[in-house]
């Protein structure tokens, strides 16, 4: 964000500031909590005046999310929350915006307004809650939901082949991409960190366990026997090291990310590649988000932060420009600008 014009709190802000009155009615063992834990957590870290923030969200279980902390918030309806806050941003250019959605909310009803807000690169932070369901209407396929995917709606098994969040949020044009899992508060805080210093749309992926309607869709990357060798947790100016041992790695061969282990066929660790999360380019970004098990480990923490113009800041530099060259200064040298008259 721009933190010029952004007004710091006088006095140190805790936790305590950013906690609600109200009851948190997601259910026990949602994902959910840990993201709020989050939230809560970082947003005294960024010291901004509390009235400075605004959640914004649409419709869904991670739409409740504005009751749950202590600031402006506004509940939209389903699929609105990007349109809601864009308004809300270029209105107010120096409040810290933030919008909780989730995979069905963002990218089905949504999707218009989701790949709009990217493309325009407006400065909002996007949490996107993806469980691969629909949960509060009941367990319904989403658009995340893999090929085969057993629901109330598809009791055969989805025909449809699922969005990959990084592949449509690069194919808009995004400058700022994240993936990580809800119960890893720690990485959660520092990409929500990273993602308010990103002057731009902001969109963090979070990997959400629905234990009602599609519990342990990510056990095959968060079982505890299996973690570390399906988990890449991508760090800026770091190798891309990963496994157990940390003895594997990714190289790029031909145009394409492949696994290596250090120490066999004559890899070594300075021939794997390091992770330059603010490169423009977006081809090695790309390919970092599109990554699955079995053939390559997810993607984890910021895959994508780089520095392009905003529109609400373009737009600001439009207004100035015009007020200095227009003849109109004020509602007077309009109403009196061409032929007048008394009666």
């Amino acid at each position: 964000m721009n933190e010029n014009k952004t007004e710091k709190s006088q006095e140190k802000l805790t936790k305590k500031d950013f906690v609600s009155d109200q009851m948190v009615k997601w259910c026990p063992g949602c994902g959910s909590h840990a993201i709020l834990a989050a939230v809560h957590k970082v947003f005294p870290e960024l010291g901004h005046k509390k009235e400075n923030f605004c959640f914004v969200s649409g419709i869904g279980c991670s739409s409740r999310f504005p009751y749950y902390v202590n600031t402006y918030g506004f509940h939209g309806i389903h699929g609105r929350a990007a349109a809601i806050s864009s308004g809300t941003k270029i209105a107010n250019p120096e409040l810290s915006v933030w919008v909780a959605t989730g995979d069905g909310d963002s990218m089905a009803i949504g999707g218009n307004h989701f790949i709009h807000l990217i493309r325009r690169n407006i400065d909002i932070n996007v949490l996107l809650f993806n469980n691969q369901i629909y949960g509060l209407t009941k367990g319904q396929y989403s658009p995340t939901t893999p090929r085969g995917g057993i629901t109330k709606t598809s009791p055969h098994g989805t025909i449809e082949h699922p969005f990959i969040t990084a592949g449509l949020v690069m194919g808009a044009q995004g400058t700022f991409f994240a993936r990580c899992l809800d119960n890893d508060v720690k990485m959660l805080t520092d990409v929500m960190y990273q993602s308010a210093m990103h002057d731009g749309t902001a969109i963090t992926e979070i990997l959400q366990n629905c234990v009602i309607y599609s519990d342990k869709a990510f056990d095959n990357i968060t079982a505890k026997e299996i973690k570390d060798e399906v988990q890449l947790r991508l760090e800026h100016g770091k190798p891309m090291i990963f496994g157990k041992n940390r003895d594997k790695g990714i190289v790029l061969s031909r145009n394409k990310l492949r696994v290596v282990t250090i120490g066999k066929n004559g890899v070594k660790e300075e021939d794997i590649l390091v992770h330059d999360q603010y490169k423009k380019d977006p081809g090695i970004h790309r390919m970092l988000g599109r990554m699955q098990p079995p053939k390559h480990p997810v993607a984890l923490g910021v895959i994508r932060s780089a520095p392009f113009n905003t529109y609400d800041r373009l737009m600001e530099n439009q207004i100035e420009n015009e007020k200095k060259t227009s003849p109109v200064k004020c509602v007077d040298d309009l109403l009196n600008s061409g032929d007048t008259w008394e009666m």
